[in-house]
């Protein structure tokens, strides 16, 4: 049986880099691209980054069943994730990776508990708006709307099983790699080696319970920056 990880972070966090960093270091491991209505941006290409299709087609992947999950982001674009990938994923005894929002992300936890939810979060708010603003692809408009978008996805953060803070990249990929690595070990019901421990011992200081002291001045600075 497939191990499901639900990866979430609001726009600009850094989470797409840091999963391209995964996927480097872990094998066995497929990454679902979703479907969406948006238009591609930059240099994006059908495939690669997402699967392009109008709002007809994607609703008729809604009717057909064919989505694990779906959700419609601020108010225009709907993204899912089509079963398929799963499918793929258990025939091919692979794992599988989902970078998914809060609302789909709830839909996968609710027909999948056992999936494994981590939540990334920027250092700070202050940190995210100079990330968008440096990016240069969106309004100031639409950044203050991420912005805001990012403060209420920020608090969902107790509803994952796992939080890390992406401020230093080859820090935050060791913890995603650990906590990949240390569910597999767990779930095989095999003793841990010496360095599995230390794996272990890794995903322990990014679960929920011993990272709220981290996230809340990560929250107190949305909340200021209201």
């Amino acid at each position: 049986m497939s191990i499901v990880y639900i990866v979430s972070a609001p726009s600009g966090s850094g989470k797409s880099t840091l999963v391209n960093e995964l996927f480097k270091v872990v094998s066995h491991l497929d990454f679902s691209i979703s479907y969406t209505t948006r238009p591609p941006r930059g240099s994006e290409q059908n495939g690669k980054e997402y699967f392009f299709v109008t709002k007809e087609e994607f609703e008729a992947m809604i009717a057909s069943d064919e989505f694990l999950e779906y959700a419609n982001v601020f108010g225009k674009d709907c993204y899912g994730t089509a079963r398929r990938f799963l499918k793929q994923a258990e025939a091919s005894g692979n794992d599988l990776l989902l970078d998914i929002d809060v609302q789909g992300a709830a839909q996968v936890k609710e027909k999948m508990p056992k999936a494994v939810s981590i939540f990334i979060l920027p250092p700070s708010r202050q940190q995210l708006e100079w990330r968008l603003r440096n990016r240069g692809e969106d309004s100031d408009e639409e950044i203050d709307r991420r912005l805001d978008t990012a403060r209420r996805e920020i608090e969902n953060y107790s509803k994952y099983d796992y939080i890390l803070v992406n401020d230093r990249l080859e820090q935050a990929t060791d913890e995603l790699k650990a906590i990949v690595l240390a569910e597999r070990v767990q779930r095989s019901g095999q003793p841990p080696s010496v360095e599995e421990a230390k794996l272990f011992a890794t995903a322990q200081e990014c679960r929920l319970d011993r990272a709220r002291e981290r996230v809340r001045p990560i929250l107190d600075s949305f909340n200021q920056g209201r």
